[in-house]
């Protein structure tokens, strides 16, 4: 039901999801045949969580746009979208076929501009998204319940406020607090299991894309819960990334 509404009201992020989930498919064949290894993990292990990552994010936003009334600006924000998330996509495949990290690498003049257009390509994606924040905040008649529709706002705000963390990395060149990055972490995700990681706020943050609409859809009674929820989610999210910054691990090993 939700990939036939969505291939209907947003058939261009619904075919760029589904090459999104291709991308990890493919890119979890090649754990098993290409063993270079990138600070300690197989190489194409990162590439992999973030096709499944932006697969999650394009099929949420292709829905979630689907009430506003501006449909142009949706269907601009989405060809923006597939170009700055294929770059992204693009360019981390790449450094990971050539054994090279693609985040926070300035070792050599190429990873350097390699590296500076990815962040250009998300601080432009963010900005965009913030943008799509404030119209679903200008409308204000919808066909779909005010808890959904607050659900999706909060939602929006906690993504684009989260995703701005990259920069906080991105001005560190680390994600790790306490050491290098590299070492001990947790499985797949490979959260640090010894030093502070600010990939965990930086995770349940931008998730709230998808955790605060559903909440807002099948849980809250009132505008009034969808605000408490969120409230809670961002002081936990915020906690999170407090810890980080203290070199505390989420579990210590």
């Amino acid at each position: 039901m939700f990939l036939k509404r969505l291939n209907q009201v947003n058939p261009l992020l619904f075919r760029f999801g589904w090459i999104m989930w291709i991308g990890a498919f493919f890119s979890l064949i090649l754990t098993s045949i290409d063993k270079t290894e990138v600070i300690g993990i197989n190489a194409w292990i990162k590439p992999m969580k973030f096709y499944i990552s932006i697969a999650i994010m394009t099929w949420t936003m292709g829905y979630l746009f689907q009430w506003l009334n501006n449909q142009k600006a949706v269907r601009l924000f989405s060809w923006v979208l597939v170009l700055l998330m294929s770059i992204e996509v693009v360019i981390i495949s790449f450094q990971s076929a050539r054994g090279e990290r693609s985040h926070f690498n300035v070792t050599t003049p190429l990873n350097g501009i390699l590296f500076g257009v990815m962040g250009g390509a998300i601080a432009l994606f963010t900005l965009w998204t913030a943008y799509m924040c404030y119209l679903y905040f200008r409308q204000k008649q919808f066909t779909i319940p005010p808890t959904l529709v607050w659900g999706i706002r909060l939602g929006l705000i906690l993504f684009v406020f989260f995703a701005s963390e990259g920069g906080l990395m991105v001005q560190r060149l680390a994600h790790t607090v306490g050491a290098m990055d590299g070492g001990p972490g947790l499985p797949l995700v490979n959260w640090s299991t010894a030093y502070g990681d600010l990939r965990v706020a930086h995770f349940f943050g931008i998730h709230s894309l998808q955790i605060l609409p559903l909440y807002g859809a099948f849980m809250a009674r009132s505008k009034r819960d969808v605000i408490v929820f969120s409230v809670i989610y961002l002081l936990a999210a915020a906690s999170l990334l407090i810890m980080s910054l203290k070199a505390i691990p989420l579990y210590r090993a």
